[in-house]
């Protein structure tokens, strides 16, 4: 996989940590050679336990990972406003003037619950944030890789069950895209109701947009991070009872949670050439946790 990002540039959203798996992703990304442009949105993570990190170094470790020749840039944006699509398309774009790589890693952290908890207001955040921020970025990727590919920049709306006119076949795939789902598809997920129905969407939606990508070459798979230690399971960064950690852990094949990485290599060697022949699949990274 030496470099095997060369000359590609990718954009990856939730980008602000880096304890968080957007920067293992847009770090792995980098050290494979690809240009990287992340999205982060800070104000979320001051909300949250473990607070806010410094951008200027999230930016730095970025840079740091870059190949000789690679770019970085970076943007702020909430996500939730769909106005905010574009623009942010529109700037990693620019960076080297051609997006070949989409990583849908953003999403809305607590202000959830049980469902005798739901309201209106918090399932709309999470759809939001988490599933229509998602497929709007993938729209306008892929809108924008058919109109490169010299097709329509427009076409008439599809009816249920057609088939969007296409290239086929194409050399090796025009473009790669990852989105993220949760634990939702190996069990409960109590007290997160609003974020495990959003993320349960992409899941669930991902044959059919992998289908219609398809014909414009892009490559979409949806990737389970499973159990990822991102702060929130750090004593010194969370607001949860740890007193279950130990024995859990004991029970689990290799004796701990997943860290950044783990997801980070899967989801780039997903978007290398070498893994273009998975397609459309929902893939849990969980080192066997769904087995235990």
């Amino acid at each position: 996989m030496h470099l095997s990002l060369s000359g590609r540039t990718a954009l990856v959203t939730g980008v602000s940590r880096r304890a968080g798996i957007g920067f293992a992703v847009a770090t792995t990304l980098a050290s494979l050679g690809a240009g990287v442009f992340i999205h982060h949105y800070r104000p979320h993570d001051l909300d949250q336990p473990w607070g806010g990190d410094d951008l200027d170094a999230v930016r730095q470790g970025v840079r740091d990972a870059l190949v000789p020749g690679a770019q970085q840039g970076d943007l702020h944006a909430d996500l939730r406003d769909a106005s905010t699509i574009g623009p942010l398309i529109d700037a990693a774009s620019a960076l080297t003037g051609q997006l070949d790589i989409l990583v849908c890693n953003q999403a809305l952290s607590g202000s959830d619950g049980s469902i005798f908890d739901m309201a209106a207001d918090g399932l709309d955040a999470h759809w939001q944030a988490n599933a229509r921020a998602t497929l709007l970025l993938t729209a306008e990727f892929a809108r924008r890789t058919r109109a490169r590919l010299g097709g329509p920049d427009a076409a008439e709306a599809a009816r249920p069950g057609d088939r969007g006119a296409s290239s086929r076949p194409f050399e090796k795939p025009t473009g790669h895209v990852i989105w993220m789902t949760s634990g939702q598809l190996d069990g409960p997920m109590r007290g997160e109701v609003a974020y495990a129905a959003s993320k349960a969407a992409l899941a669930g939606v991902t044959k059919t947009v992998a289908a219609e990508l398809l014909d414009a070459g892009v490559v979409l798979n949806t990737v389970n991070p499973g159990p990822v230690d991102t702060g929130y399971l750090d004593p010194a960064t969370t607001d949860r009872d740890l007193s279950w950690v130990p024995e859990f852990l004991a029970s689990t094949p290799f004796g701990r949670f997943g860290r950044p990485e783990d997801p980070a290599r899967l989801i780039g060697w997903l978007c290398t050439d070498a893994g273009s022949w998975v397609v459309g699949q929902v893939l849990s990274s969980d080192g066997g946790f769904a087995l235990r």
